[in-house]
């Protein structure tokens, strides 16, 4: 019988920080995991180092389940983000390594594609409304079917990842400690409403156009918010509220049509669990790699098909392409599976981790190599160590820090 003989831990950053995890097995059979939690990636890549590669070793690499659940189970303290971004990066690296010697693409494992390819959002913004159309315009230039839109705020110096230079969106900040902004949310919900509007008018109605609120509003804001955006025709309004308190979603519920979608912050299906049964959101935003890997993200899915919610995996650029590939190969074989963020990454990225999904004209597909179709160029990585960063906060115009 195979078993796990080594697992090790790569911290590289070739533009962002990312924690990968190599499970290398009797056979020789290599997978690929990711551990990446934005501004705490040291932490995950201890956890696994110190606690989980040791306990992994001598296992049967085909017991993903039960690795899985071992993992879980297998500790007091469960859940939270350091200890699921890690069980993720297990679960991957299982889920490639079965791909491989089966000689399947994961997504064959999965029950087989029930779409060709997976259609993607990516990101536009601009410090003000021509910048945001011009913005928009270059991503409908390269395919683009459906466009996150962010603006500028007048009055404020600064607006989480939108630049008054018009350079990438880049919200995480190199540097010892998370760069402090000064947030007005009355300005923002006087002028965002405006501008989605004029941006709407500009691209006509076959564009899709999404919005992320980044959890800054309380549930009547979120409400007001909602119900001014009606028009814009949204394909979804993202994170109008911490969700932490889920029931405050019925009033914005009882407000507006809109779409909502929320979760790139939750870690276990429970945390889902009411947005879903309740159908209080209409896109589950759940990371592969946050929420433990595609084990527990296709029980997510699972549940959400029952409430007619669909599957929306958050894929930002601190999300590595070995994580991308698992909620593609997802995607690819969930009937309730919607839209994939894809916002690309830097040559350096996709040198680094070699892949075999592939973007072309707004859609994405994992590719059909053996497991998860990505491979890490070892020392072309470790070319690029760590460097600490970290997404801003904000604190309100009183001076009081805040995420609504």
């Amino acid at each position: 019988m195979s078993t796990i003989v080594s697992a090790d831990v790569l911290v590289t950053s070739p533009g962002r920080n990312f924690v990968s995890l190599k499970i290398t097995t009797s056979d020789g059979v290599v997978g690929w995991g990711d551990a990446t939690l934005n501004g705490r990636e040291l932490a995950v890549a201890s956890y696994l180092r110190d606690h989980v590669c040791p306990i992994l070793i001598g296992r049967d690499p085909s017991a993903i389940e039960d690795t899985w659940q071992y993992l879980y189970r297998g500790v007091y303290w469960r859940r939270g983000p350091v200890t699921m971004a890690a069980i993720g990066a297990v679960d991957l690296a299982l889920w490639d390594i079965k791909g491989k010697i089966c000689g399947q693409p994961v997504y064959q494992l999965l029950g087989g594609k029930v779409r060709e390819r997976i259609l993607s959002y990516t990101h536009a913004t601009g410090w003000d409304v021509p910048a945001l159309l011009d913005a928009v315009a270059a991503q409908r230039e390269r395919g683009f079917r459906a466009v996150r839109v962010q603006t500028g705020v007048p009055g404020l110096d600064s607006v989480y990842g939108v630049t008054k230079d018009g350079s990438a969106y880049e919200p995480a900040g190199r540097g010892l400690a998370p760069v402090e902004e000064v947030w007005n949310t009355t300005a923002y919900l006087r002028y965002v409403p405006g501008a989605l509007a004029e941006v709407r008018a500009a691209v006509g109605p076959d564009l899709e156009l999404l919005h992320d609120a980044h959890h800054r509003l309380t549930p009547n804001q979120a409400a007001q918010l909602a119900k001014a955006l009606e028009p814009v025709d949204l394909f979804w309004l993202e994170d109008v509220t911490p969700a932490e308190n889920q029931e405050v979603l019925r009033r914005v519920r009882e407000h507006t049509t809109v779409p909502l979608a929320i979760g790139e912050v939750f870690t276990t299906i429970w945390e889902f669990q009411q947005l879903i049964s309740e159908q209080l959101i209409d896109y589950v935003r759940a990371a592969v790699s946050h929420v433990g890997g595609i084990t527990p993200l296709r029980r997510i899915a699972a549940l959400a098909e029952v409430w007619q919610v669909r599957l929306a995996p958050h894929g930002p650029s601190d999300v590595s392409p070995i994580a991308l590939a698992g909620a593609t190969h997802v995607g690819l074989a969930t009937p309730n599976f919607a839209i994939q963020e894809y916002m690309g990454y830097p040559d350096r990225v996709h040198e680094v981790f070699r892949h075999a999904w592939t973007y072309a004209d707004g859609h994405l597909h994992p590719g059909d190599a053996p497991g998860l179709g990505v491979a890490v160029d070892e020392e072309l990585a470790a070319r690029f160590p760590y460097e600490p960063a970290y997404l801003p906060v904000a604190r309100r115009l009183e001076g009081t820090l805040t995420d609504w």
